[in-house]
């Protein structure tokens, strides 16, 4: 499901279920397996791309209801704490969004530094509310680090629908590009990276996350807690 790639600075972590890229618990494991790697590896810059048409559809909700309640547990916090880790990444990101993000899938996106974006008709949507779902606060929190003030309403409490753009209108994508070249254009805007000092990103990042960090992890056992059975 997640493919590990490194051409000499930079990395491209590609996720592709054959599907829409549903959350799931492997899905979890395989991304902080290679989040681990990079890590350890240290590259300048790291690309988070989806599959062709699908960036991620968000939770699988048809198969969270199958686990055992331990592995509901598991996954649904490892959610939270997953998209954080990402948020909080010590190498500068840059989301491929290569087709619909929708709920958790457009919350991954934002916890990337930058976003481009395919053009077409694509979905760009925290729907949770269309659902009957409360929003965590570590999903408010990453979500407020990349869109603009006059835009937060619609995107998160008004679940409005955003094309891709729409989405660079309102300011939380940062290019467009064809979907047969997202990647491409991903990497490029990723390559100006290098040219940052790697320690100093790194500790300015863990600064500016630090407080939401601190506020929001601890809340995730008891805000996870049954999440997608709340909706409608």
């Amino acid at each position: 499901m997640v493919e590990y790639a490194r051409d000499d600075e930079l990395v491209e972590i590609r996720i592709d279920d054959g599907k829409v890229n549903a959350m799931s618990p492997a899905f979890f494991d395989e991304l902080n397996a290679a989040l681990d790697r990079a890590e350890a590896e240290r590259p300048s810059a790291l690309v988070l791309a989806g599959r062709a048409g699908y960036f991620s559809a968000g939770l699988n909700v048809k198969l969270l209801p199958t686990l055992a309640p331990d592995e509901l547990t598991r996954t649904l916090q490892s959610f939270g704490h997953t998209l954080l880790r990402v948020w909080s990444f010590p190498v500068p990101t840059v989301a491929a969004v290569t087709g619909h993000a929708v709920a958790g899938g457009l919350f991954l996106s934002f916890a990337c530094d930058l976003r481009v974006v395919a053009r077409g008709a694509f979905r760009l949507h925290a729907n949770e509310h269309a659902i009957g779902l409360p929003l965590p606060s570590w999903a408010l929190a990453i979500t407020e680090s990349a869109v603009p003030v006059s835009s937060f309403t619609e995107v998160m409490l008004h679940a409005r629908s955003f094309s891709p753009e729409e989405g660079l209108a309102h300011g939380f994508v940062t290019a467009l590009a064809e979907p047969d070249g997202v990647v491409a254009a991903a990497r490029a805007l990723a390559a100006p990276f290098a040219a940052l000092n790697g320690g100093a990103y790194a500790a300015s990042k863990q600064r500016i996350r630090s407080r939401a960090l601190a506020w929001t992890a601890p809340l995730i056992p008891g805000e996870m807690v049954g999440f997608p059975a709340r909706g409608r």
